[in-house]
């Protein structure tokens, strides 16, 4: 068999294995399939290319074109992805396991590529909340504001997900704007460094935008700044170990982590047997202790029932168990392949054995179970395992032990509120799981346990068909959690590119503040346009450009017709005597939504041009009620251009409605799609 030289790809150049790297054995057979590592990389050089070389390259780019790129190459793999499936097999996966993590992955950027384009400005300065005002006259304003890092990101990965565990944290941090320097789990890096040199092969990303190593990382940690951030995922001590780095704590290195935790399923009281529940509960846990082996960190640790289903969850959980096939991970019919590594095997036995100091094993014997295909002892296979504590107030073990394989440990509860303080005792986890149809014991779960757990999963027969698992990170949500498991936050949309950014406060005149931010802000300078702005496209008109009309006086037959005509004869518009009596009116008054219509005939413009559609209607506020004998004008503010196609784009108009003392009566803002 030949043995492949994983190289590392250092400063625009790939490097082959030299001194100090290690081999690579094979899940499946335990025979040797490749070596990576070399004590020689340039850790310095490594990291001045990213800053110097990536990091400027990146931060020329807006964020919608960091979006477009990721998205590129996110296809781009998505292309390529069967070579990666079939180097992924040997590190023990099946082929679902292999769609979590590379299809996973790749579908991780699409969302973060899309967020960026949908959420986050066609610029280099992202808006973080509203402007506040700091003055009496709105001439000084304060305004939060967040930009890229100037550093690199390191990124250290743990090797149950070599391809979704690189992809999760490169998407928003190449969103952001920050270079990457990848660091794999030495065990299955042959698989992320295929996925590196597709991404380098495509052409798509700036130069050092993303580096890699396939090793160790030498004493890199030990020449970060202020600028860089390090992300780690893996376990508590190896965690503890890198962020008590001297040099990290003196230059305030920002330090994210994602650590393994012991994550819980609670049965609820209301899902017995027979219910739609209960037969998911036990699936969502089987599922979960057998898809990579049990090698994920989401998976089902400990299993919460009530006391009086204890036995009939062991029985049908023990059945479902009792049919998964384990085998060669390229046979059809295994559903669950090896572990990663033999090494991995004896720590994942070592640690079955300390929890079966507190509980009885009642499902599987590492001693005695079949493999498909293969030699269970040469390769890194063990049998799902499920242990019972019935006494789970007293025991310590299962509550802080976590086998990093298919192992779990079932216990009873009296109620709700003896359930939430189990869950609670693991100390911190990434996600938490009540399959329950009852609301009110949902609420009581997240408000009880809430604090200790980083994401609260719900499911019952209402959600089951759509729902994507207990233990599925998805983009959208935050991945991480506190106490064990490390007190970090990854994905979570926006939230998660902003954790390489730098929040900013900034203080000025709406002037200022507008140029930054690239966002008209009240009180700014008006531009006055040579015509209409709606006979305009969209790269004609100019942020600030405003329009002023003239005034229309709102009568009660106005009232009245609009009343009858919509059907809106809500008492504050059609009774004198009952408006006057409420506080917020001085009698009958305008509806709002009169006001909105009679302002948008004031400021259209009738032919046809390029506003190819009013697409809605963001923050109106009524301020002020406008009686009949009042009257309204508009002033229409381009606030904020958003580029979303080849052939339109997205304006943002603010509209502010004023009355005959120049009063403010309303405010919003105007969406509309315009031609380029």
């Amino acid at each position: 068999m030949t043995v492949q030289q994983i190289s590392s790809f250092a400063a625009g150049e790939w490097l082959a294995p030299g001194a100090g790297a290690r081999n690579i054995a094979s899940a499946i057979t335990g025979e040797v399939i490749a070596s990576a590592g070399n004590n020689d990389l340039d850790v310095q050089a490594m990291l001045d290319y990213g800053r110097n070389v990536g990091g400027p390259a990146l931060r020329k780019m807006t964020f919608h074109d960091r979006a477009r790129m990721l998205k590129a190459v996110a296809l781009y793999l998505r292309e390529h992805r069967q070579a990666m499936y079939d180097l992924s097999f040997d590190t023990g996966a099946t082929q679902s396991d292999h769609m979590i993590d590379i299809d996973g992955g790749i579908g991780t950027m699409l969302v973060f590529a899309s967020k960026g384009r949908r959420e986050m400005p066609d610029g280099h300065v992202y808006l973080d909340g509203e402007v506040e005002q700091l003055s009496r006259n709105g001439t000084f304003l304060g305004q939060h504001i967040c930009t890229p890092l100037q550093g690199v990101a390191v990124h250290i990965n743990a090797y149950n997900f070599p391809v979704w565990g690189m992809l999760e944290k490169l998407a928003p941090t190449i969103l952001a704007g920050v270079p990457c320097i990848v660091k794999p789990a030495t065990n299955s890096c042959y698989v992320t460094e295929l996925c590196v040199r597709l991404m380098i092969e495509s052409g798509l990303m700036p130069a050092g935008s993303v580096q890699l190593v396939s090793g160790g990382l030498g004493d890199m940690l030990d020449r970060l700044g202020m600028m860089d951030v390090v992300s780690f995922t893996g376990s508590a001590d190896t965690a503890l170990k890198l962020r008590s780095n001297p040099i990290l704590l003196e230059n305030s290195v920002r330090f994210v982590a994602e650590q393994d935790s012991l994550n819980a399923s609670i049965l609820g009281p209301d899902a017995e047997p027979g219910t739609p529940e209960f037969d998911l509960f036990v699936k969502e846990v089987q599922r979960e202790m057998t898809t990579k082996a049990g090698q994920k960190c989401t998976a089902i640790r400990r299993i919460f029932a009530p006391e009086n289903t204890v036995q009939a969850v062991i029985e049908a959980l023990s059945d479902r168990l009792a049919k998964t096939v384990i085998g060669d991970p390229r046979l059809e019919t295994t559903r669950m392949g090896a572990l990663v590594s033999g090494g991995q095997k004896r720590d994942v036995l070592e640690k079955a054995a300390i929890i079966g100091q507190e509980a009885e094993r009642v499902f599987g014997d590492p001693e005695n179970f079949n493999v498909d295909g293969a030699d269970a002892e040469k390769g890194a296979f063990v049998p799902p395992m499920l242990f019972h504590c019935a006494n789970p107030d007293a025991a310590k073990r299962v509550h802080d032990t976590e086998a990093f394989g298919p192992v779990s440990t079932i216990m009873g509860y009296r109620d709700v509120d003896h359930a939430i303080e189990l869950v609670n005792k693991g100390m911190g986890s990434l996600v938490a799981s009540v399959i329950t149809h009852d609301a009110e014991v949902a609420r009581q779960v997240a408000i009880g346990a809430g604090a200790y757990h980083g994401r609260l999963y719900f499911n019952n027969r209402d959600s089951m068909k759509e729902s994507t698992g207990h233990g599925s990170p998805l983009p959208h949500m935050v991945h991480g959690g506190p106490g064990r498991a490390g007190g970090g936050e990854e994905m979570g949309g926006v939230r998660g590119v902003k954790h390489y950014m730098q929040r900013t406060a900034i203080q000025g005149s709406p002037d200022i503040l507008s140029a930054i931010g690239g966002t008209w802000v009240p009180g700014g300078t008006e531009i006055k346009g040579p015509a209409h702005p709606f006979t305009r496209t969209f790269h004609e008109v100019s942020i600030g450009e405003t329009l002023h009309t003239e005034p229309r006086t709102v009568t009660m037959d106005d009232i009245e017709h609009f009343a009858n005509f919509t059907g809106d004869t809500f008492y504050a518009h059609m009774d004198q005597e009952a408006a006057e009596r409420n506080p917020f009116f001085p009698g009958r008054v305008a509806h709002g939504y009169l006001l909105l219509s009679f302002a948008a005939g004031l400021f259209v413009e009738p032919n046809e041009g390029p506003v190819l559609a009013n697409t809605g209607l963001d923050n109106l506020r009524f301020m002020k009620p406008v009686s009949a004998g009042d009257s309204i004008k508009v002033r229409l503010t381009v606030k904020k251009k958003t580029p979303r196609n080849e052939e339109y784009g997205e304006v943002r108009w603010h509209v502010t409605l004023t009355n005959q003392d120049d009063e403010m009566v309303a405010e919003y803002e105007l969406l509309t799609m315009n031609a380029y």
